[in-house]
């Protein structure tokens, strides 16, 4: 098969329209069309469905957009490894975390990272949904848990802990609750137990329900349960590691808490050698560290 029709049915596939991909591969309409005629032609077989609002995939075509997929991302890794300088870090690294961990810890982290390594380029892919890292979805990612993907060299980071916390105006106008039971006179923020999120985190929503809470504010993300506290909405379930940039907060009911949630940072085996991964493992492993520091010096470990 020919490599260049193969890169314009996969362009025109993933854009699901002629023009669309000749305006990625920088060419004419016409001119990917006639590959792509060319490509059906040579196999004996439709790719594509024609309809007036695009293209659709036929049988044969999901079948060979499987097939270049799996090649782009094979290809990607290859250049990824050929890309990487023995001496420099540069290049695009794919990173993926919850949104919670990457709008609250690591993003406001970043810029020491690209202090010290301007021509790094990363693209932030911050989702609940566990990206395939094998598959070439991401280079490296963080997680709530020890992923189970084969092929992954992975190291645990840090433990997390679900805590809660208000701000002093709304203890101040609502009173501190010093018993579970005591949460029945307040309002509680936090993620819906039926949402993507850790199962200990879950857990622990699911027993502070429990307490006949009357009026609750649901938020799909830990961002926007942080954004509700400050504003001093009610009592919220947050991620420990906010109050360290967030030092005005004040915990709720010091006996309550998830347990301890691992934290793990995993990329694809065949990255080992990628100096832009060892640059940023290195640097989150940093960030741990003196994160670690600060607490002990504050008698908070």
């Amino acid at each position: 098969m020919d490599w260049d029709k193969l890169r314009i049915f996969h362009a025109v596939a993933d854009a699901g329209s002629l023009t669309h991909a000749g305006d990625t591969l920088h060419l004419s309409q016409s001119a990917v069309s006639r590959q792509i005629r060319a490509l059906e032609e040579s196999l004996n077989a439709t790719l594509f469905h024609r309809h007036a609002r695009g293209l659709i995939l036929t049988e044969q075509g999901e079948l060979l957009f499987d097939a270049t997929k799996s090649m782009t991302k094979r290809l990607d890794a290859a250049a990824a490894r050929i890309r990487d300088s023995e001496e420099e870090v540069f290049g695009e690294l794919r990173v993926t975390t919850t949104i919670g961990f990457g709008t609250l810890w690591l993003a406001p982290r970043l810029p020491k990272l690209y202090e010290k390594y301007p021509d790094l380029n990363i693209d932030l892919m911050l989702e609940e949904k566990v990206l395939d890292l094998p598959m070439r979805e991401a280079d490296v990612a963080i997680r709530m848990k020890e992923p189970s993907q084969a092929d992954l060299i992975r190291k645990r980071l840090m433990s997390v802990h679900m805590r809660l916390f208000a701000t002093p105006k709304y203890i101040e106008a609502h009173g501190k609750p010093e018993t579970p039971s005591d949460l029945g006179n307040h309002r509680l923020i936090c993620q819906n137990v039926g949402s993507a999120q850790v199962g200990a985190g879950a857990n622990l929503v699911q027993t502070l329900l429990s307490n006949d809470i009357p009026s609750v504010l649901y938020v799909n993300n830990y961002f926007g349960v942080l954004q509700a506290v400050l504003h001093d909405l009610g009592v919220g379930v947050l991620p420990d590691y906010v109050t360290e940039d967030f030092p005005q907060l004040v915990r709720i009911l010091p006996e309550v808490d998830s347990g301890e949630i691992p934290v793990f940072l995993a990329y694809p085996e065949e990255l080992r050698q990628s100096k832009r991964i060892a640059a940023f493992r290195d640097f989150v492993q940093e960030e741990i560290i003196s994160h670690r520091k600060q607490l002990r010096e504050k008698g908070k470990l």
